[in-house]
């Protein structure tokens, strides 16, 4: 593991004691914070698409590696506006992260799901990290709702069940868009927490994600082919990433939470509201997604 300032401090640190040591990180390492890497890479979601699962997959390559204690900075979503250096903070010093003989360099990466969806991520991410290469996962946008409404139901981010979530969806999401546009240091919680459907547009936020960054430093991946049981999809996305391969083992599934069955009827509306919006990702991705085969 690349040196840094915290080496005592491991990754599976339970949630309330991770919290705690949190804010000693975040100040110590701002105070290195112009000698550290930024990444060279990031997962940008889709949210409940298996980014969990990406992250722990790349963090196994020797010539990869994370942030201190979490997957994910949040830095151009909700906390942009602390800064650089203490966004800094969250990677090794870049002296550790040299080639030193045979080893090649090592490459730094974060995984936050919700910088595909907000609006400000990609243009601050294009401005912040002219050389970033980014990965976006996709699934099925109506299991990824069903999925994602799960996670913020445990998460005490959700009261609603899900039915009666999708049917506020539109009312929670009003105007906040244009609030986050119009201030940069504005967090929304709906817009982050309550997207059920919105997220799963992805068209969209390809679009322009590619607009700012431009096509060619982003991967998409179907999360159907991530998670095949082989490790074929790992591979490529290692190439795109200039990662040697890492060890031989199919990406494990992980973060998943138990729910129940989507009433159909309900599942079949949701289906075809997506219908426009994924024959239009088919025309820009140039595939079909694996979900409407």
């Amino acid at each position: 593991m690349p040196e840094n300032t915290f080496p005592s401090l491991p990754r599976r640190l339970a949630g309330p004691a991770r919290r705690a040591v949190l804010p000693l990180v975040d100040a110590l390492g701002a105070v290195t914070g112009p000698g550290r890497a930024l990444p060279d890479f990031l997962i940008c979601g889709a949210q409940r698409s298996g980014t969990t699962s990406l992250f722990k997959s790349l963090c196994r390559n020797p010539a990869a590696t994370g942030p201190v204690l979490r997957k994910g900075v949040h830095y151009f979503d909700t906390g942009y506006h602390r800064g650089a250096n203490r966004y800094r903070a969250h990677f090794p010093l870049r002296a550790s992260l040299r080639a030193r003989g045979e080893a090649p360099r090592v490459r730094a990466f974060e995984s936050s799901p919700y910088y595909l969806f907000h609006p400000l991520a990609a243009e601050r991410i294009a401005r912040d990290l002219p050389r970033v290469r980014v990965v976006v996962i996709l699934r099925d946008p109506v299991e990824r709702a069903y999925s994602a409404h799960a996670h913020e139901h445990a998460r005490g981010f959700e009261t609603e069940p899900f039915a009666r979530a999708v049917e506020l969806e539109p009312a929670r999401l009003a105007g906040e868009e244009d609030k986050l546009r119009a201030d940069p240091g504005y967090v929304s919680h709906s817009h982050q927490h309550h997207g059920y459907v919105a997220r799963g547009h992805y068209v969209d936020q390809l679009r322009r994600m590619e607009g700012h960054l431009g096509r060619d430093r982003m991967y998409v991946v179907d999360y159907a082919d991530l998670f095949d049981g082989t490790d074929r999809e790992l591979r490529r996305i290692e190439g795109f990433l200039d990662l040697p391969p890492g060890p031989d083992r199919a990406p494990g599934r992980h973060n998943a939470r138990k729910r129940t069955v989507m009433p159909e009827g309900l599942r079949a509306e949701l289906t075809e509201r997506f219908a426009e919006s994924d024959r239009r990702l088919a025309l820009w991705w140039g595939r079909t997604p694996s979900w409407r085969t």
